[in-house]
């Protein structure tokens, strides 16, 4: 029971982490059908000025205070990554709709100059990021242990989880971005700023990349290519749940997360991940839409 409930417990660690990478792609992807392939090094900024502001907190600031270092890093992260989001998405994003070869091409590289934007600046080895007081241990029941860094984490991806439900489906932005989204030219006699809603939408989904790396960098290592350890796992959860549904990123995180855990605890990684895209490929030989398939209305056959 007690390795059971270990299992279960990694399989919700590794779920939760991937569905906090999976929410800006639920919003890029699933809702503004870019494929964005630098979605994976905006979350490795976010683990860089994880790093950045732990080093900046250890020479300027008391050791008293170390500790709140980590929501300063939270919001550090989201800002950057944000403003980086509507900079590509002005730039670059805004001339490839419609053009998804085009916008996976020029977004990988992007990726591959970031990556090497990384290495130029912090090197090649990976850097460490030391976790608050306050997230180190765990707390112990019978024969389970709970780290709280990953308890953390989890609780983090519930915040961000109501806080983008709230925005995509009570806010009157969220209402926005779906229309444009479903209906250009409709949502523009409406008088719906379409550009606007087309930045804010991809810089607020890289803004959540950017907090998904600053959770990963809890966890391991930094390097350069971090995010290419999450990326292909994040567009597999948005494809199997289901592209534009939130519930179905949600699903399909969790079926990736506690398939990968539980497998590779009986057999090895390799073999976990080869049966895990098994499953995926029959889950979409009857379910091509995904999961959770938009139901929409057509006026006009």
């Amino acid at each position: 029971m007690a390795q059971f409930i270990n299992t279960a417990f990694n399989g919700l660690s590794l779920s939760s982490i991937i569905l906090l990478t999976s929410l800006g792609l639920a919003i890029t992807f699933g809702l503004m059908r870019v494929i964005n392939m630098a979605h994976g090094e905006f979350l490795m900024i976010g683990a860089y000025i994880t790093y950045v502001v732990q080093t900046i907190f250890e020479k300027v600031f008391p050791d008293s205070l170390f500790s709140i270092y980590y929501f300063l890093a939270l919001i550090v992260a989201f800002g950057v990554t944000f403003l980086l989001g509507m900079l590509m998405e002005k730039f670059i994003i805004s001339r490839l709709y419609g053009r998804e070869v085009d916008s996976l091409l020029a977004t990988w590289g992007v990726s591959i100059i970031l990556q090497q934007a990384a290495r130029s600046v912090f090197g090649m080895q990976g850097v460490n990021v030391k976790a608050p007081s306050f997230l180190n241990g765990g707390m112990t029941v019978g024969r389970c242990t709970f780290s709280y860094n990953r308890l953390f984490i989890i609780g983090l991806v519930i915040l961000c989880m109501i806080l983008v439900w709230y925005i995509m489906y009570k806010s009157n932005f969220g209402k926005q971005m779906r229309a444009v989204m479903q209906n250009r030219s409709m949502a523009q006699c409406m008088g719906i700023n379409s550009r606007e809603v087309d930045t804010l939408t991809f810089a607020f989904g890289s803004g959540l990349a950017g907090l998904a790396g600053c959770s990963v960098a809890l966890l391991g290592s930094i390097d350069s290519t971090i995010g290419q350890s999450y990326i292909v796992n994040s567009f597999i959860a948005v494809v199997l749940g289901g592209v534009g549904k939130l519930i179905g990123t949600v699903f399909g995180s969790s079926i990736i997360g506690f398939a990968n855990i539980g497998i590779e605890n009986y057999t090895s990684a390799s073999i976990a991940k080869a049966a895990v895209l098994l499953l995926v490929i029959i889950v979409l030989q009857f379910r091509p839409q995904g999961l959770f398939a938009i139901k929409s209305r057509k006026l006009d056959e």
